[in-house]
């Protein structure tokens, strides 16, 4: 089925915007609504926006006088500090979704769905296999945050699919997007001048290039693409081979200062670590994406090393610190971590301080 008239939620986004720009650019779709409760800060094209939130009832409306025959559902929020805190969160993805489905459902005119989700469904954890297929369960469901909301919501797009069996529904479970121009929270770790890591983890990492993400995103809409497919680059990335090739200072802490490290920082505002977060950057994740190039058709252009290169040089973050600079700082870090490790909170923001006295002015 061709979309004719599709609708975009989470237009005021980076990946909402993006896909608007190029479906409007697309001479095969006749019109684009744009929906957000915040306009676009970069041009949508012919995108036409329409001020709403999912959560409310009116976006029936929205769909039903527009005939909307195409869906794509792009607000599913990863971080609370980007939805104003975790409840507001959970109630934009979950409810949100709820109210957008219902729309779905009672619209005769929707003919096809498709909906951005995480492979963070497939949780991380020490028990989990070299590779998920989108076939597999996670070894443990997740428990909080992007993840389980993520999990919510792919439970009710499949409720909709069994009501609704004349819907096409396309579920992209994409990997973390990586790329010069996309700002998310694994970005901002890997441009913090020292880089922390769980001691004695060296999990496998796995990414996207935001360009490939869009161009999956793009033929989900115009072409038919029924099912659930993971989406990534090829291969992977052990984390410590990510920071050296970032040009970073790694600096270890022993697990259970973990959650401690990543609230400090969630705080200070350097980045906005969730729980699932920290369990990836401990565990890891590798997803199979032999669906994707065997019944998507789609094989991406850059592999998870390829993407990650190039968000390193795109984003010109090769050169924040010195290597001899970076080494006495790693060797300071550490020292405070070792002098101090009973003093709990106190060296930690001690060793927070350090992190920040030598971010860039462009990161900051």
């Amino acid at each position: 089925m061709s979309a004719k008239v599709v609708l975009v939620t989470g237009v005021s986004r980076y990946l909402g915007g993006r896909l608007a720009a190029q479906l409007s650019a697309d001479d095969t779709v006749e019109r684009v609504i744009g929906v957000d409760v915040i306009p676009p800060k970069t041009d949508v094209g012919r995108t036409e926006f329409v001020r709403a939130d999912i959560r409310n009832p009116i976006i029936a409306k929205v769909i039903a006088s527009a005939q909307v025959d195409t869906v794509a559902h792009m607000s599913v929020i990863a971080t609370p500090f980007g939805a104003g805190g975790r409840t507001a969160m959970k109630e934009i993805n979950v409810i949100g979704t709820m109210q957008l489905l219902a729309a779905c459902q009672k619209a005769p005119s929707v003919r096809k769905l498709v909906v951005k989700s995480t492979t963070a469904v497939y949780g991380s954890s020490s028990r989990d296999p070299a590779l998920f297929s989108e076939n597999m369960e996670p070894r443990g469901l997740p428990r909080s945050g992007y993840a389980k909301d993520s999990v919510e919501v792919e439970g009710y797009v499949r409720g909709l699919g069994r009501r609704r069996p004349d819907v096409d529904v396309t579920l992209l479970r994409f990997a973390n997007f990586i790329g010069p121009r996309i700002d998310t929270p694994l970005t901002r770790y890997f441009s913090l001048p020292v880089v922390p890591r769980v001691l004695g983890f060296d999990p496998r990492v796995q990414f996207l290039h935001e360009d490939d993400g869009m161009e999956v995103l793009r033929r989900a809409v115009v072409e038919d693409h029924r099912g659930t497919f993971n989406v990534a680059g090829d291969g992977v990335l052990l984390l410590s081979q990510a920071i050296r090739r970032a040009g970073r200072v790694e600096v270890t802490f022993p697990s259970p200062a973990v959650s401690l490290v990543g609230s400090i920082f969630r705080r200070s505002g350097l980045v906005d670590f969730s729980p699932e977060q920290v369990a990836f950057l401990q565990f890891g994740r590798g997803v199979d994406t032999t669906r994707l190039r065997e019944d998507f058709g789609y094989t991406p252009r850059f592999n998870t090393i390829e993407s990650f290169d190039d968000f390193v040089v795109g984003s010109g973050m090769t050169r924040l610190v010195d290597p001899a600079r970076a080494d006495a700082l790693g060797a300071a870090v550490m020292g405070l971590v070792g002098r101090g490790a009973a003093a709990g909170m106190g060296v930690v923001g001690a060793a927070l301080s350090a992190v920040s006295a030598v971010r860039s002015p462009a990161n900051a």
